[in-house]
């Protein structure tokens, strides 16, 4: 198996956003095929020896950042990699691109069918978004990143923001966080998959007590994860202008919109996570660009 160079610890830069100051942890640049949470989420498979598997299984959408990665990692241990959708979309199909694509490259088999109930003890089942007790080994080390920053810095007490899909990162990095530096740190999280309902269940299929999980905030309005806005474009065009950063199109924009919403409740010294997700921009980009034409992109 190829080694390969994960950047840690991420930089941490200072940014300002519509006339407020926040920290910005630069998850996005620790490595162009595992970057941001899927580096952390696979930190433990990437780092331990699986000498009896011979395939990794997964499922999700067609374009998803964790599915690429796991093509990588699939691909650095000379591993079959299948994978189950509900759906291709016909234009994907025809105009393979973004994750898609280069999951394809990569070796990737796609079914649109049901999950086997039923796998090979040489098969490796990575559940949708990497959401599985293995991650906290990674976010962990992401969470002693943080504090030892902090310490660096003088900052007595610091919140972290972050959007969330399953949300196993916030998850892992509010308990970390609380047991290494009780009453430090609060994180926030919003989600982005479903509403907040959905999100504590999923907190509650890795860690049953509540007292570990993260502090969910919303926005009044709902919105559908992968369905396009205007104001999610016209949120991540201003994020470039001002801060400089390229942040990822699904989920950062209504994390940076619920922060704003949010933000006067939070503490002074604010850190946003970076969580990558870069590579998916690509599909996502055109897809806004048909239906938002009048928009111009500065990026």
């Amino acid at each position: 198996m190829q080694n390969i160079l994960l950047h840690y610890p991420s930089p941490v830069q200072e940014i300002v956003f519509e006339n407020h100051p926040f920290f910005l942890k630069r998850d996005d640049q620790i490595h162009p095929d595992f970057s941001g949470n899927k580096a952390r989420k696979l930190h433990y498979f990437l780092d331990h020896d699986f000498s009896n598997t011979r395939r990794i299984v997964s499922y999700g959408s067609p374009q998803s950042n964790a599915m690429y990665s796991l093509s990588v990692l699939a691909r650095m241990r000379g591993w079959i990699f299948e994978y189950y959708v509900d759906h291709i979309p016909t234009y994907l199909r025809d105009h393979p691109q973004g994750n898609y694509a280069r999951a394809l490259d990569n070796g990737m088999r796609i079914y649109t069918s049901p999950l086997p109930k039923v796998f090979p003890l040489d098969t490796l089942l990575i559940h949708e978004g990497g959401r599985q007790s293995e991650a906290e080994y990674g976010v962990a080390i992401l969470a002693q990143e943080i504090l030892d920053w902090q310490r660096e810095q003088g900052i007595e007490t610091l919140d972290v923001f972050l959007p969330s899909g399953t949300g196993t990162t916030a998850l892992y990095l509010q308990k970390t966080l609380s047991i290494l530096n009780p009453q430090s740190s609060t994180v926030y999280t919003t989600p982005c998959v479903g509403d907040a309902e959905y999100l504590r269940r999923q907190c509650a299929l890795l860690e049953s007590d509540p007292q570990w999980w993260p502090t969910i905030l919303d926005l009044p309005r709902t919105y559908h994860f992968g369905k396009l806005y205007r104001e999610f474009y016209e949120i991540w065009i201003e994020l470039h202008q001002q801060t400089g950063v390229i942040f990822d199109l699904l989920y950062d924009p209504k994390g940076w919109m619920t922060l704003l919403e949010h933000r006067d409740q939070m503490g002074e010294n604010l850190l946003y996570l970076h969580q990558g997700g870069l590579q998916g921009n690509e599909s996502m980009l055109r897809r806004y660009e048909r239906k938002f034409p009048t928009h111009t992109k500065d990026t």
